[in-house]
């Protein structure tokens, strides 16, 4: 059967679309959806400790997001919003600037004139400045478009895991910003193996798809790294029965890339969706996701397209929080 865009719609009310994180990130909700049973049960996020066994294995991203949306003003005055996707060379970004028609050679100043850039190419900023450090102060928590506010100071703080390590994402891994360190502490406690990865997320991971039939979709790549400890540790769980859970859709294609590749380290191309077979993962963690992404494409491709739609509808009877402030929902 073919995979239709049309076939990861749904609609979703506005007003569940969660604008602020909750004081107490562990207080989310946990739908989980059972794929042998078929069934979806209705949780607090902690109690995911009640399907994490002995042998299983979690894995976290520990990448760390960048403050990395700039707002400035041209020397004509306009305004300008720079969204900073990666570094090219010295103090060149690759980086999505609004207003579209902004054009190269446009002198631009951030931080109140202090950060001069220049647009020097096509969806390319050059700043002045020879301390990067001194760009990313200058910037902002890199809120989703759907939050309707500026970041807030709060921001800073719920906008990361509690294990977030190793700066370069542009977005958070949403699915581990439930967990807090006592949460984890007890997961291991009980015996279960908590290991890391590595997947800086960028534009790719929200890159729209267009095409009708998504198998013509590409994915951009997104770097990503699989220490040998973490490798060591799934091929014990494999090997002992022990089950993988992938905490968010980016340890999961890191992991399933690792499947495809055989390489701990690589570039993230994946594109996965309905049909795919998993070659490591076993059960998901994640949020809730927009439709017609590959985010809940992936979710699709591991409940099965018709469960992850029933699950959805059901969050949404139950008004769940969505998005990345929202709650979570957990494959098994």
């Amino acid at each position: 059967m073919r995979n239709y865009l049309s076939s990861f719609d749904y609609a979703l009310p506005r007003e569940l679309i969660a604008q602020y994180p909750l004081k107490r990130r562990e207080e989310a909700r946990l739908l989980v959806v059972d794929r042998k049973g078929q069934g979806i049960g209705h949780h607090s996020f902690p109690e995911i400790k009640n399907y994490l066994q002995k042998d299983d294995v979690l894995i976290l991203n520990d990448t760390k997001v960048l403050t990395c949306r700039l707002k400035g003003r041209k020397t004509t005055g306009g305004k300008v919003e720079a969204l900073l996707l990666s570094r090219k060379k010295d103090s060149t970004f690759r980086a999505l600037i609004k207003p579209s028609r902004t054009k190269k050679g446009e002198q631009i100043l951030f931080a109140d004139g202090r950060l001069p850039a220049v647009v020097s190419a096509k969806n390319e900023i050059t700043f002045r400045a020879q301390d990067i450090s001194s760009i990313y102060r200058a910037g902002a928590i890199p809120l989703p478009p759907y939050i309707k506010r500026e970041a807030e100071d709060q921001d800073k703080i719920y906008y990361q895991t509690v294990y977030a390590k190793r700066e370069g994402a542009v977005a958070a891994p949403t699915a581990g910003l439930h967990f807090t360190s006592g949460m984890l502490g007890e997961i291991a406690a009980q015996g279960t193996a908590i290991r890391f990865l590595t997947l800086h997320v960028g534009y790719a991971t929200f890159k729209p798809v267009k095409c009708e039939d998504i198998t013509r979709h590409r994915m951009e790549a997104e770097r990503y790294e699989i220490p040998a400890a973490t490798l060591k540790k799934v091929a014990e769980a494999k090997k002992s029965g022990g089950r993988i859970f992938a905490a968010g859709t980016t340890s999961a294609r890191a992991l399933e890339s690792y499947g495809v590749s055989g390489k701990g380290n690589g570039a993230a191309s994946l594109f996965i969706y309905p049909g795919y077979k998993f070659r490591v993962v076993d059960c998901l963690l994640t949020n809730f996701h927009f439709p017609r992404t590959t985010l809940f494409m992936l979710t699709c491709a591991l409940a099965g397209t018709e469960l992850a739609q029933r699950a959805y509808r059901e969050a949404i009877d139950k008004k769940y929080r969505f998005y990345s402030y929202g709650d979570a929902m957990l494959i098994v």
